[in-house]
């Protein structure tokens, strides 16, 4: 073995041996999960292949979905366990009764690391939000984080969202809709963002995750109450694994490029290149709390809700 896999080897395999050993194989939780392949899935990927999870009682699958929404109903259908999800669509279905609980956060935006942009083709001549008045946007998923993002950075900086058309485009396809002209924008996070930009046929019109804060959760791990309540022990060394694996993940990048570029079917050399995203590692109501107000501002939500009220706190 080189000696550079070999040191990313005892790196992974030394993390995982680090945690208390809580069950015998046999003793094992399975849990089904799923999320969009991008990369605050790669706390589940790191666990998964150190190994981390077991020493928890827990034997780990993780499956890829386009979009939060479809995470969203394989969970409420009992096909995954715990889905990961952009935040907006889950606070949404919370409000109106579905029993959905966040376990972890997955994906931390920071605008000091911006890791989602708005794309426009390369030789548009836009420049400003005023400048997608009227035009058609593509989005990953109707009412997610990529369309309350575009509502808020266009409305703080003069564009008309009144004017504006979403269309829903699974995330990694969106570059080549720009650039066949079937959509005059789109909105992307990484890695799509990175591997997009380096093409050279879309450019950022904007950072346009800076419209509803600084810094907030975008993502989060989740599960149903029902599941929760049945399974509290399973939840609780799952948020336990998570932590531990978030840490690790945001400290050694260069050792977990290999993982996502796998999971998002890109070459490990573009993953290395991209801004990674900062992984979540405790429940802060403050992280959430901006995205709910963003959606009460823009009628994506009827009500406001407390953040806490969504967490799981068992």
């Amino acid at each position: 073995m080189p000696a550079s896999s070999r040191g990313s080897f005892l790196a992974l395999t030394g993390a995982a041996l680090a945690v208390p050993s809580l069950a015998g194989a046999a003793d094992l939780t399975p849990i089904k999960m799923a999320g969009v392949p991008e990369d605050s899935a790669t706390t589940v990927l790191y666990g998964i292949q150190s190994g981390l999870f077991k020493p928890y009682g827990l034997d780990v699958d993780m499956q890829p979905q386009h979009n939060g929404p479809s995470v969203m109903s394989g969970v409420v259908g009992g096909s995954y366990q715990i889905g990961k999800s952009s935040t907006p669509p889950l606070i949404a279905a919370f409000s109106k009764g579905l029993p959905f609980t966040i376990i972890m956060p997955a994906g931390v935006y920071d605008s000091r690391e911006p890791i989602a942009a708005l794309l426009v083709k390369s030789d548009a001549p836009l420049k400003k939000a005023s400048d997608l008045n009227g035009k058609t946007i593509a989005v990953g998923a109707l009412n997610d984080i990529h369309s309350l993002a575009t509502l808020a950075w266009m409305d703080k900086n003069g564009g008309d969202i009144t004017s504006i058309k979403f269309v829903e485009i699974p995330i990694g396809e969106i570059p080549i809709a720009i650039e066949q002209g079937r959509v005059v924008a789109g909105s992307v996070n990484e890695p799509v963002l990175s591997a997009a930009l380096a093409d050279e046929k879309v450019r950022a019109l904007a950072h346009h995750f800076d419209g509803i804060a600084p810094r907030f959760m975008y993502t989060a791990w989740f599960t149903t109450k029902t599941y929760a309540a049945a399974n509290p022990a399973a939840v609780r060394n799952m948020t336990q694994a998570l932590k531990k694996a978030a840490v690790y993940v945001n400290a050694h990048h260069a050792q977990t490029a290999d993982m996502i570029a796998k999971f998002t079917s890109l070459e490990p050399a573009q993953v290395a290149k991209m801004t990674r995203v900062e992984q979540g590692t405790s429940l802060d109501p403050k992280l959430v709390q901006p995205v709910i107000d963003t959606m009460v501002k823009y009628k994506t939500l009827a009500q406001p809700i407390e953040a806490r009220d969504i967490m799981f706190s068992g």
